[in-house]
């Protein structure tokens, strides 16, 4: 772990020897992952003897600086009691740490990634620079791969994904905040790609009969043209079923958008499906 404060030793900000390095994290643990604990780790490695503090702003100073959170203040605060490198929680931790917050809790050094984080308050460029100024700075490093905008942004891009998930356990579509008409339209779009699924394995299916054609021509059965014929009939079908699903799909949401009666949209979709799995069966 590189550490831009290598000068300043332990008795430096310690003259007790056998007193541990008392370190201090801070940060918003949303969704706390293996990145958050990967740092704590270092903050808590940065000295033989280290007892780590950190820091956790409540709810009403990240919403207004940072943004809305997925977890509660209650729920953060828990997460980092069940880290194994941390000593301490300081719950309604400060935006910004000042000398008095740093005497009140005897911290000797504070860690954190060097990158600067903007004052929002406008206080300053970087909520650090006044503990990098007196050389009470411990850097650590970020976890590439891992975030909490990275794990939101993977929930946001299989949004429909983890709705259906959610209703096929149990949770009704007003506790998802969905709509009656956007909860048929997932079910519709997750029946469709099953049915396409059904449409690949017949393509593979088709595939296999004709390649075993020769074969029976070959041993002179004379319905061995008709046996083809069927095969290519059903190989066009496949073909096509692809644009026919995508087809369907695309009259079912406009239906949605002018307000035709869901209950009429949604026979047809079964009607649809039905005829569509005896087809390729």
């Amino acid at each position: 772990m590189s550490n831009n404060s290598a000068a300043v030793t332990n008795s430096d900000n310690n003259p007790d020897p056998d007193r541990p390095v008392r370190v201090y994290a801070d940060g918003i643990y949303d969704l706390f992952h293996f990145g958050h604990a990967r740092s704590l780790e270092q903050a808590k490695k940065s000295f033989p003897n280290t007892y780590l503090l950190v820091g956790c702003c409540n709810d009403e100073i990240t919403h207004k600086y940072k943004g809305k959170t997925v977890m509660n203040e209650a729920e953060r605060y828990e997460s980092l009691r069940h880290c194994k490198w941390v000593d301490e929680v300081i719950p309604d931790a400060p935006w910004v740490i000042d000398q008095e917050f740093l005497d009140k809790h005897k911290i000797d050094f504070v860690a954190h990634d060097s990158l600067p984080y903007a004052d929002y308050s406008g206080a300053g460029n970087d909520v650090y620079e006044f503990v990098k100024a007196a050389g009470k700075f411990k850097e650590t490093k970020r976890t590439e791969g891992i975030s909490t905008s990275d794990i939101i942004m993977r929930i946001v891009k299989d949004y429909n994904q983890y709705v259906m998930r959610n209703l096929d356990r149990g949770y009704s579509r007003k506790e998802l905040g969905v709509s009656y008409v956007k909860e048929k339209r997932l079910r519709v779009n997750m029946r469709l790609k099953k049915l396409q699924e059904k449409v690949k394995e017949h393509q593979e299916k088709v595939g296999e009969k004709r390649d075993a054609l020769p074969s029976i021509q070959a041993n002179g059965l004379s319905y061995a043209p008709r046996i083809q014929t069927v095969a290519m009939h059903r190989n066009e079908w496949v073909e096509n079923a692809d644009r026919w699903v995508a087809g369907f799909l695309e009259m079912f949401e406009e239906g949605c958008h002018k307000m035709v009666p869901v209950y009429h949209l949604w026979g047809s979709v079964k009607v649809y499906m039905v005829a569509m799995e005896c087809v390729i069966c």
